[in-house]
This record gives C-alpha cells, sequence and structure tokens, in this order.
C-alpha cells in the first residue's frame, strides 16, 4: 500500500471541472506533455506550480492532499478482498491504477458490491414486493456528508443569522433559544416525563416538550433542533433534493442529520468556536465548557471546521459501540475508514472502553506508513431504568501526526517512538506476528507449520500470493 500522490489528485480535479489536460497545461505555462507527467507522478509539482493549481482550480492546498483517491483506493482493496468473490489476489498497482484513471467506475465497483453486500445479508435479497432498496439508508446518508467533508456553507451562513440574535452572552444559551421559541414562534417549552422520546413537538398546542431525563446540554440541542426545523427549512429542503436519495427514509434521514449539522452550529458559532478551539489547542473538555455542550458534541463540531480560508485542525470522528458497530464517521483527516467489517483490535478506540470518562490517546501507524495522532474516550449514558446496563459507546477523533503540535493531546508524546501499528482490518493488514490477528490477510498464502506454535493466530507468507 503506498500514499496517494499528487498527480492523481490533479487528474481528478482536472476531469471534474471540464479542463482538457491541453487547456490546463496552457493556463499554468507549462507544456502538455510536462503535466501529463505530472499526473502520471514521474514529475515533481514545484511551489510555484502548486499555488498556481489552487487558484486555477479554486481549491485551497488541503484538497490536493489525495485523501478522496486514498478512501477509493481502500474501498476498492476491501471489494476485492472480500473472500466470497473468490479471486486472485489483486495486485496494487492494477487498484492505484483503476482509481486514478476511472474513479466513477471504481465508485461503482464499490456501489455494486455494496449491494451484492445487502443483498447476500437479506433472505430475500434484491425480491422484496415492497421495493426495498439494498443500500441502507444510513449507510447512503452516511456517504453524502462524507462527500461533503461534513460541511455545509448554506447550513452555516443560517445558523450563524439565528446565532447573532440570540441573547446567550446574558441570559444563557438555552434560556435565549427558549426565548426565541417563544416570543418568534408562539411556542412554550416544558421539560417532562417523556417515557419513550427525548422530544415531541406538538405543532396544534405550539408545546415543545423534553425529557426530563435529558442532560441541559442536550435540552440546548433540541431546542436550538426545533429553531432550525422552523427556520432554516429551505436550505435544507434545497440540499436533500441535490442528493437525490434513493428513498423517503434516506431522505429523511439526511433532513435530519442536516437539521442536527445546524443545532451545533447555532450551539458553537463558526468564528467562535475555531478561535477558542485553537487558542486551548483543542481540548475537547475545555471546549465543552466554554460553549455548554457535551463532549460528543463538541467532537463532532470540531469534524465540522472545514470552511475555505478559515479551516481548522482536520479532523475524522468516529463513533461506535462495544459490539464494534459504528453509528457514525466522518473523515477531514484522510483516514481510510473501511466500509464493511471490523477496525483494528489494536487501536485506541477499543482499549478506550477499559476507562470510561478518560480520554486516551494514540499514535497509530498505518502499514503505509501515514501516521495519526488519536484520542478516544468511552461515554456512558443513563440507563431506561434500575438494572438496565448503561448504553456506552467510545467517541474517537484523529488528525494527521504533522498536527501534533497544535493539540494539547499531542505534549510530552515522543511521536518518533510512540507510534503503534494498527491494520485497516485483518484481512487487509499484511502485519506480521500480530497477536490480535483475528483473521489471516486475504492477499497471502498461509504458512502451516504444525511443529511451531506461534503467538500470532496466524502464520502467512511475507509475499503476496500470485
Amino acid at each position: 500500500m503506498s500514499k496517494p500522490l499528487i498527480g492523481k489528485t490533479i487528474r481528478r480535479l482536472r476531469m471534474e471541472q471540464g479542463h482538457s489536460q491541453q487547456g490546463l497545461a496552457q493556463k499554468l505555462g507549462i507544456s502538455t506533455s510536462y503535466l501529463n507527467l505530472v499526473e502520471h507522478d514521474q514529475r515533481g509539482v514545484t511551489a510555484s506550480l502548486l499555488f498556481k493549481l489552487t487558484d486555477i482550480l479554486d481549491v485551497d492546498l488541503a484538497a490536493l492532499s489525495g485523501s478522496q483517491e486514498r478512501q477509493l483506493e481502500v474501498g476498492l482493496r476491501e471489494v476485492f478482498a472480500d473472500p466470497l468473490l473468490n479471486i486472485e489476489p489483486v495486485p496494487e498497482t492494477e487498484i492505484q491504477a483503476l482509481a486514478a484513471a476511472a474513479p466513477n467506475a471504481a465508485r461503482a465497483i464499490m456501489a455494486l458490491h455494496g449491494a451484492w453486500t445487502g443483498a447476500r445479508e437479506d433472505t430475500d435479497g434484491i425480491t422484496l414486493p415492497s421495493g426495498r432498496k439494498i443500500m441502507l439508508p444510513n449507510d447512503e446518508v452516511r456517504d453524502f456528508f462524507h462527500a461533503n467533508e461534513n460541511h455545509f456553507p448554506a447550513l452555516e451562513a443560517a445558523a450563524e443569522a439565528i446565532s447573532s440574535t440570540l441573547n446567550s452572552a446574558v441570559i444563557g444559551t438555552n434560556h435565549a433559544l427558549a426565548e426565541r421559541l417563544r416570543q418568534d414562534h408562539k411556542l412554550v417549552v416544558s421539560v417532562r416525563h417523556l417515557p419513550a422520546a427525548h422530544r415531541v413537538f406538538d405543532p396544534a398546542a405550539r408545546v415543545l416538550s423534553l425529557s426530563e431525563d435529558l442532560p441541559r446540554e442536550s435540552r440546548g440541542f433540541q431546542m436550538a433542533f426545533q429553531l432550525a426545523m422552523l427556520e432554516v427549512r429551505e436550505p435544507v429542503d434545497a440540499l436533500v433534493a441535490a442528493a437525490e436519495p434513493s428513498s423517503r427514509d434516506a431522505a429523511e434521514l439526511l433532513r435530519i442529520g442536516l437539521l442536527n449539522y445546524i443545532a451545533g452550529a447555532i450551539l458553537m458559532p463558526y468564528e467562535n468556536f475555531l478561535r477558542a478551539a485553537q487558542s486551548v489547542r483543542y481540548d475537547v473538555e475545555s471546549i465543552a465548557a466554554k460553549f455548554g455542550v457535551s463532549y460528543e458534541q463538541a467532537c463532532h463540531r470540531l469534524s465540522t471546521l472545514q470552511r475555505q480560508g478559515a479551516r481548522g485542525v482536520p479532523f475524522f470522528f468516529l463513533r461506535v459501540d462495544p459490539a464494534g458497530n459504528v453509528s457514525k464517521r466522518f473523515s477531514a483527516a484522510g483516514f481510510p475508514f473501511m466500509r464493511f467489517g471490523g477496525t483494528c483490535p489494536r487501536w485506541v478506540v477499543h482499549s478506550a472502553f477499559a476507562t470510561p470518562g478518560t480520554t486516551r490517546v494514540q499514535v497509530a501507524q498505518l502499514p503505509d506508513g501515514d501516521t495519526f495522532l488519536c484520542f478516544a474516550r468511552a461515554i456512558l449514558h443513563r440507563p431506561a431504568k434500575w438494572g438496565d446496563p448503561p448504553p456506552v459507546g467510545v467517541v474517537a477523533m484523529g488528525c494527521d501526526v504533522r498536527h501534533a503540535a497544535d493539540l494539547v493531546y499531542g505534549d510530552g508524546i515522543n511521536i518518533a517512538t510512540a507510534a503503534v501499528g494498527i491494520g485497516l482490518s485483518c484481512r487487509l493488514c499484511d502485519r506480521q506476528d500480530c497477536r490480535s490477528r483475528a483473521f489471516p490477510p486475504i492477499a497471502h498464502r498461509l504458512s502451516i507449520d504444525p511443529q511451531i506454535s506461534s503467538a500470532s493466530p496466524f502464520k502467512f507468507e511475507s509475499k503476496p500470493a500470485k
């Protein structure tokens, strides 16, 4: 596995924007043959050429990181590693060539595999008379947010317009939200016992009921969500329509996700939040306390700071339960999330379950050498009743290790020696002698010797099978 080079990204952006190779070369002041070599990663890119590219293609330097190509290659590896395909391992060079030369075809392969995966997990497959779609609505919505880098300028603008009219600094955010709902929408906020809901809105009675079980920060979020429903309908509807969701369920989940985004932006206005985050070097507990939000809400907001010209540290964000189910994931940091299957058991995301309420830090290094500063915390929630196990989930974030000096979580860590080797998943990881391995790598033949008992569950040949 090799790190994506900038040529693939330049080629993708050029083709997406409709530039011919000759036309872009002329605008850059270089020959077509030289641009062709650059796009095939046979020539380097000078600093002056790099800045010209950002101007002509109207992107910032972060957009030239190659994260989209990297994610596409990871997705293809995962598809081709599916043991049920029963095919010979696809060489790395072919995967890279497919992702670079035919990205739309590569996405189609991944979509087809996703549909097939859904069909084989459904005993009735694709023949359900209800016309049920194969792709789960939540996966469709997750892909939409990922494709938009979890940042929506139109929603940010709408949220800022609302935040600027709230008297939060004087009377507190929750009180200000309740007053805004009362004065502008004749809506009364009531906190009471709701046995099966967090929020219930009765439009006829103009009453918004919030569960008394909700902590204060969650009540504020629910009021901000209701305000977004009432005041930001048009931008949300426009985004949902542009996404062309495949089903009503996907459309409604997407609408809720966008309203959640607005609620977070109302509680944590972009510019103020970015300045505060930078001032405390992304200490999530300090940020959450300043804005009166939960740890998870603050983490989620940090993953959206991708405004052109005012970007925060690019983070990935992940929420996972004890069974390894990923309920949320966003990646502005280029971390190659798997679409199916589990993650590496050596990753700090899993060990954080052992110490709820404590932030654990890890320098995680992928097999290709890419290294990320990760931090994770297990969060306990209130059970429905006495005797029920409390719901618990881990919220994890991370960024490229080159940003470590910008984060409090990088203090006191010798980056050069602290790295822990992790993989994308056991089936795609070719690390030898891993005691945590659950499955052998699909691209290698097993090395079985009854005379030797190894600490690693699976021994395999170092060279990929042909």
